[in-house]
């Protein structure tokens, strides 16, 4: 029967869907719409169909759900009754069906009647499409926005509302109420407008797809915009007073954990090495007037005092032959070397076929020793200074360094250690003459070789007996007969260089010895070399004796005056004390340093009043004289508020 077809059988809707008025007029008469049932009749009837009517602008909600099918399958369940009495077209008192297929059929087919629901059996609507106001004024309860977006029918139940723009026309049926009856409204524009007012209410509005681009990563938040956000509470606003105020919170906590750390480091930081400075004077100078000792009248001279400084000097100091003066490098090589202590003689030296050669030479100054005689390093050393033998220092620089010119590098290289800048050897003996010198360059040698005792004893013996020689032995130097306190050194003489003398004296001042050296170089008589070496030794012989008259001492410090403090590197200062009456060894007009230094342990972080921390000295060498330099009052550690203070 056609009343029993569903809705499914209904034919496809063609791609552009006639109207419904249209379709009514195929079938030759016009479509009338059927009187509504009274309310008296059928209660039921009446408000189910009151409850569900749909007009065609709402129908695109529930085209949108793919639910139809169930509204039929519901409609199977409960067979429709017709009514016999009336014509009512199908769907009267029912949900319109889904726009789409179902849609499209109804526009095209017959009307069918469906049975109306029942209390017992109510019909099934998943979603209700948004109700329209009724001719009467009542609004129709809209769809839910939800359910029209969860039930979305797929792309192909929309493809006819799509492609329908054109507007239905409605006709004669215009006037008629919304859902009793009426054929739905053409799916054009009212399709595209519900459409439209669903996505609206549901918020799922499509935007036009477009491509992502790339963005810049945003700037972290501020954390007081970020704090008001979390609390739901606005920022206060910014003044100077609330700047002030945070700036202090801040910063306060940090600065105080820096002056804690401050405070621990200072305490706990070890103490500075204190410090021992001079205030007094730094110089003095002896009163009188310029001393100026009796200088010769040729060549040239210097004299000074081992640890006061040179006296003074006459003539230009230019390089000049020496002479047999040059045999004090060779003593100093060999005892530096070779040391010998007291009266120890040393290894014995054999003496060689050169030796023996050399010692028959009559135009020079040597020994008579023959090949093969053995003499110890002592005896050597008095023939090579006393007699001043050419063959013996020939001999020791072999038997040193293998080879003359091996020691003779030796001895320039000697030369230059000790600041003889001006001074060459060429030989060991001097006779060459290419072995020349200054006054104040052998004065520098003359002190360094005065520290050996060896030496000392060896230069003042005016003769010596050696076994093994067919006689005594005599020095050259008659002053160490005549002058008292003359230690001796060397004499030299030769044709190129004429006379010459390194000499050593002493002079005891105040209980303690003073070392004068000088040297006279170049006497020339006329003569012979020996003449022109007694003419230098009678110039160094006024020289000396006025030089160890002239030598006096002055008071420079009294005891009990403040020579210098004690620093210990914190601001503390402790006053320094001399402890006894210091005198200066010098000439007239000498100007002399005065020192102050530590003891070897080094200056103490306390220590009570009186005590020695240092020494006060005046001159160096031997030549100084010194006092002990005593604490004026006690000498405190510096505590912690010292370490505070100063950083």
């Amino acid at each position: 029967m056609p009343a029993t077809k569903s809705a499914a059988d209904a034919p496809e809707p063609s791609a552009d869907p006639a109207p419904a008025e249209d379709a009514a007029d195929d079938t030759g008469k016009p479509s009338a719409p059927e009187p509504a049932k009274d309310e008296d009749e059928d209660g039921d009837e009446t408000a189910d169909a009151s409850a569900k009517p749909a007009t065609p602008a709402d129908e695109p909600a529930a085209s949108s759900k793919p639910e139809a099918p169930a509204d039929k399958a519901d409609a199977s369940e409960t067979p429709a009754e017709p009514d016999p009495s009336s014509d009512k077209p199908a769907g009267f008192g029912k949900a319109p069906a889904p726009w789409g297929k179902a849609a499209a059929s109804e526009s095209s087919a017959p009307a069918k009647p469906e049975a109306p629901a029942t209390a017992d059996v109510p019909a099934k609507t998943e979603a209700p499409a948004a109700k329209p106001a009724t001719p009467e004024g009542k609004p129709a309860a809209p769809a839910p926005a939800a359910s029209a977006k969860a039930e979305a029918p797929a792309p192909k139940a929309e493809t006819p509302a799509a492609k329908t723009e054109t507007p239905a026309k409605t006709g004669s049926s215009s006037d008629k109420s919304a859902g009793f009856g009426a054929a739905p409204a053409p799916w054009g524009k009212a399709t595209a407008e519900a459409a439209a007012a669903s996505e609206k209410s549901s918020g799922t509005a499509t935007a036009p797809e477009e491509r992502e681009r790339t963005r810049q990563q945003p700037l972290p938040p501020d954390p007081l915009k970020l704090l008001a956000e979390l609390t739901n509470t606005p920022p206060p606003p910014e003044t100077l007073l609330r700047t002030v105020v945070r700036r202090v919170k801040i910063w306060t906590p940090l600065v105080a954990l820096l002056v804690i750390v401050f405070c621990v480091v200072q305490a706990v930081r070890p103490l500075p090495t204190p410090e021992l400075k001079l205030t007094a004077t730094p110089s003095y100078t002896i009163q009188g007037g310029p001393f100026t000792p009796p200088w010769p009248s040729e060549g040239q001279a210097a004299v000074a005092v081992a640890g006061l400084g040179v006296v003074g000097t006459y003539g230009a100091q230019k390089p000049a032959p020496t002479a047999s003066m040059a045999k004090t490098m060779t003593a100093y090589l060999v005892l530096r070397d070779h040391p010998l202590k007291g009266d120890q003689p040393g290894p014995k030296i054999t003496v060689d076929d050169q030796a023996d050669k050399e010692a028959h030479n009559a135009d020079e100054s040597r020994v008579p020793v023959h090949k093969g005689q053995q003499f110890t390093e002592h005896q050597m050393l008095e023939m090579l200074m006393i007699p001043s033998g050419n063959n013996v220092a020939r001999l020791l620089g072999r038997w040193d360094s293998g080879t003359d010119a091996a020691f003779v590098k030796k001895m320039n290289d000697t030369a230059k250690q000790l600041g003889m800048a001006d001074t060459t050897y060429t030989d060991p003996s001097g006779l060459d003459a290419g072995t020349r010198s200054t006054a104040l360059d052998q004065i520098k040698l003359a002190q360094a070789v005065m520290g050996d005792a060896v030496f000392r004893d060896v230069v003042a013996m005016p003769q010596a007996d050696i076994p093994g020689l067919p006689g005594r032995i005599y020095n050259n130097n008659s002053l160490l007969t005549k002058i008292t306190g003359m230690l001796g050194i060397k004499t030299g003489s030769s044709t190129p260089a004429g006379g010459n003398l390194l000499w050593a004296a002493r002079r005891t001042i105040d209980g303690k010895p003073q070392l004068i050296l000088g040297a006279v170089m170049g006497q020339q008589s006329g003569y012979s070399p020996d003449a022109s070496l007694q003419k230098a030794i009678a110039a160094s012989e006024k020289v000396i004796t006025q030089v160890q008259s002239g030598l006096t001492s002055a008071q420079v410090i009294k005891k009990g005056q403040v020579v210098g403090y004690v620093d210990d590197g914190l601001g503390g200062r402790t006053a320094v004390v001399a402890g006894g009456d210091l005198s200066a060894v010098g000439w007239p007009g000498m100007r002399a340093k005065l020192s102050l230094t530590a003891n070897g342990k080094g200056v103490p972080h306390q220590a009570k009043a009186g005590t020695a921390i240092g020494t006060l000295s005046f001159g160096a060498g031997p030549a100084a004289t010194q006092v002990p330099a005593v604490l004026q009052s006690a000498l405190n550690a510096p505590g912690f508020f010292d370490k505070l203070g100063n950083f």
